[in-house]
Formats: C-alpha cells, structure tokens, sequence
C-alpha cells in the first residue's frame, strides 16, 4: 500500500521504495544511499523540517546495516503532525551513507554513535569520531558478528 508521501515522491519521478506502514501507521521509505542527501534536501523542502530520531541496527550476522530516520513535518496549527521513517540499507562491507547533518543539525551525535556501535560511515558529517567507546576500540559493539574482547585477558596484557 502507497502513502501519501511515496506517492507524491511518485509524482515527481523521486525513485524509493514503499515499505508499507509501521504498528503506528507511520509510512515507511527505503532510499538507496546514493540518492539519500538529495532526497533528504527535498524532503526538508516539502516540509519535514524537524528529524525526530536517527538510528541504525544489524539486519542479520553477515547482512546489511540500517540507518534509520524519523521525520516530522511540524506546521502552525497541526494537532497532529505527518511523520515519516526513512531506511537506508548499506553494505556490510563498506558500509556508507551521506550526513544529512547539513539538512539537520540535531543528527550530529546520533549518526556518530551509529558509526559507533556499527562502523557506519556517513560522508561529510563534520565530527564523525566515536562518541561512546574510547577511540583506540576495535570493532563495532552492536554488530550481529561481534566477538568482545575477553576483558580479563586485556587486564593480564597490562
């Protein structure tokens, strides 16, 4: 099923997939990171001016990473503002996406701890260092495949 919004997307030839609705009936987009700076411009444009949540997660051990947003298209007047999740997929193996820290500014330290937990890398984001774990920490913590560091043994090595 079409939403508003995939279907106004439509219209104007922006290429996405319609993920359905989720329990709330929030509509759910996928964008392929090529196309996510430039479909993230339009979508400030055409009124989702504030990004409630950035988040990212393991799909699967071996599979593809997920950054996801959460927009709301906050207007004077509107009890109930239109809101909308974007999912962009990336390799696991070179996992890339564009910042859209440049169309809001509240996703800095959000896209920082998904780089974090899950070495998602996100272009031209001004700050992207680790933000919860110290920068001499190998690996990413919330992968499916991630094997922690035996901490008694790193005790023994000092």
């Amino acid at each position: 099923m079409q939403g508003r919004l995939s279907a106004w997307l439509v219209k104007h030839g922006i290429i996405h997939r319609s993920l359905g609705f989720d329990y709330q009936g929030i509509e759910t987009l996928q964008i392929k990171p090529e196309d996510w700076q430039s479909i993230a411009v339009i979508l400030y444009v055409y009124g989702y001016n504030y990004l409630r949540s950035q988040c990212a997660y393991d799909v699967a051990p071996g599979g593809q990473l997920a950054s996801v947003y959460h927009l709301t298209r906050i207007e004077y007047g509107v009890d109930q503002p239109e809101e909308v999740c974007i999912k962009v997929f990336a390799l696991r193996s070179n996992p890339r996406i564009p910042s859209v820290f440049w169309v809001w500014k509240s996703v800095d330290f959000q896209e920082r701890e998904s780089y974090d937990m899950l070495g998602i890398s996100y272009d031209n984001h001004p700050r992207l260092k680790r933000i919860l774990m110290p920068e001499s920490w190998i690996g990413w913590p919330l992968r499916k495949d991630y094997i922690a560091p035996n901490f008694y043994e790193i005790q023994d090595a000092h």
